[in-house]
């Protein structure tokens, strides 16, 4: 789904927050949501589509027991904070945390406001709860893969592009999530024969300088790991992996549909209608210290067979028949 149908179910509005009006008698509750996505990224209205509408399942609609006030941060950290900031002051009932380092984040600015995130990578590690099975303070959610994860992004592309020998590692560096992805793969790398390049940038620009000189050396390979900043410049990623003929393995299937060549990743719209049963469950009297963190049960291999041939690449039979989706 797109953002016209996102806006369509809160509301027909073209912004949050919309004006509610509760039915007789009926306690309107208000939420907040913070993404570190642009307001125009289609992958994140899908998933807050998904979120809406697991929301609606549970008896909740905007415009009648229930407002929403949004924020974009557009993968500026300096603006993630302001967000988070002006969400904590509204005195919400619950925020829902998108991806990248929202959680964190909104933890630094309260204690006490209930926080669900639906894609967080390591939120014992990065102090947004106590444990998995016991979160113990004011959040909760689901996590986006563990780092293991990373490694199954090597292995693929070794066995896709089994004559790869230099990879580009395409991550964010200043979020524990980006630094947890590299020292996976890192561990991965010896056992999978290649050389590890790690590109860091910030701007499209960097990311057209960085996978430039990366390119000009042959054998070389792509891993795009999970980031605001690779979900931002999508496009141009996928657009320089082609242009340089590089194969890449990307985090999102979004970067796949878009043209990129394989992904591995977690259902994330399935990880947002989950978290709106917890927000449900939190909206009912129930305390994020109580429910415990979840994992993925449901992980999606998407190919791209069109890519493949325009790289020369023959795809083996035993990785097709493990795809749960091929783009021909």
């Amino acid at each position: 789904m797109r953002r016209r149908e996102f806006i369509t179910l809160v509301g027909g509005a073209a912004a949050w927050p919309v004006a509610a009006r509760a039915q007789q008698g009926e306690r309107v509750r208000r939420i907040g949501v913070l993404m570190h996505t642009t307001s125009d990224e289609p992958d994140a209205h899908t998933r807050l589509t998904a979120f809406l509408q697991g929301m609606q399942g549970a008896g909740w609609e905007v415009g009648r027991n229930l407002r929403i006030e949004t924020r974009w941060s557009a993968g500026d950290v300096a603006r993630l904070r302001q967000n988070a900031a002006e969400l904590v002051a509204l005195n919400l009932d619950v925020i829902l945390a998108g991806s990248g380092p929202t959680a964190a984040t909104l933890r630094q600015a309260s204690r006490t406001v209930p926080i669900v995130f639906a894609q967080t990578v390591d939120p014992v590690g990065s102090g947004v709860v106590n444990s998995m099975s016991q979160p113990g303070g004011n959040a909760t959610g689901f996590l986006q893969f563990d780092y293991e994860l990373s490694g199954k992004w090597l292995e693929l592309l070794k066995e896709v592009a089994p004559q790869v020998k230099r990879v580009g590692v395409l991550r964010d560096s200043g979020t524990s999530a980006g630094a947890g992805q590299w020292a996976v793969i890192q561990a991965f790398s010896r056992a999978a024969g290649v050389d590890l390049s790690p590109l860091d940038p910030r701007t499209a620009d960097e990311i057209e300088r960085g996978m430039t000189a990366f390119a000009r050396s042959p054998n070389g390979g792509l891993i795009v790991t999970a980031s605001a900043v690779s979900l931002i410049h999508r496009e141009l990623i996928v657009s320089l992996a082609e242009r340089h003929r590089l194969p890449a393995v990307y985090a999102y299937r979004s970067f796949v549909t878009s043209g990129g060549l394989v992904c591995y990743g977690a259902d994330l719209v399935g990880l947002y209608r989950l978290a709106a049963g917890y927000v449900d469950r939190i909206l009912k009297g129930e305390k994020p210290a109580d429910l415990p963190v979840q994992a993925p049960t449901k992980y999606e291999l998407v190919i791209n067979l069109n890519t493949a041939r325009a790289l020369g690449l023959e795809v083996p039979p035993t990785l097709l028949v493990r795809a749960d989706e091929v783009i021909e």
